[in-house]
C-alpha cells in the first residue's frame, strides 16, 4: 500500500466528483472513467481508419499498404496513429482490467 498526501481542496473535489465510501474507492472509479474515455477515443480513431481504407490494421499491414499508396506522407501518417489507436485500445483494456480487478 502507498501513502500519498493530498490537499483538502483536492479531496473535496474528488468528494464532488465521485461517490463512494473511501477514498481508494473514488479514485479508482474515477480511474475507471478515464480509461473509459481514452478507450472510447482510440476506437472511434480505429473505426475511422478501418472506414477509409476498408479493412482492419492488420490488413492494411499484411497487404503492405503504405507501399502501394506511395509511400505519400498522408498515408504514413494515417498508418503511425491507426497504429497507435490500436496499441492504445489493448493497453486501455488491460488498464480497465486491472481496475476492475482490485474491486
Amino acid at each position: 500500500m502507498t501513502v500519498a498526501i493530498l490537499s483538502s481542496r483536492l479531496l473535496n473535489v474528488i468528494d464532488g466528483l465521485e461517490q463512494g465510501e473511501t477514498l481508494e474507492t473514488k479514485l479508482a472509479r474515477l480511474a475507471e472513467h478515464e480509461i473509459r474515455r481514452r478507450l472510447a477515443r482510440y476506437q472511434l480513431s480505429d473505426r475511422l481508419f478501418q472506414q477509409k481504407y476498408g479493412m482492419t490494421l492488420a490488413e492494411f499491414e499484411a497487404n503492405d499498404m503504405v507501399s502501394k499508396l506511395g509511400y505519400s506522407f498522408q498515408v504514413e501518417s494515417d498508418h503511425q496513429d491507426w497504429d497507435l489507436a490500436v496499441d492504445g485500445i489493448r493497453t486501455m483494456q488491460q488498464q480497465l482490467d486491472e481496475v476492475r480487478a482490485d474491486r
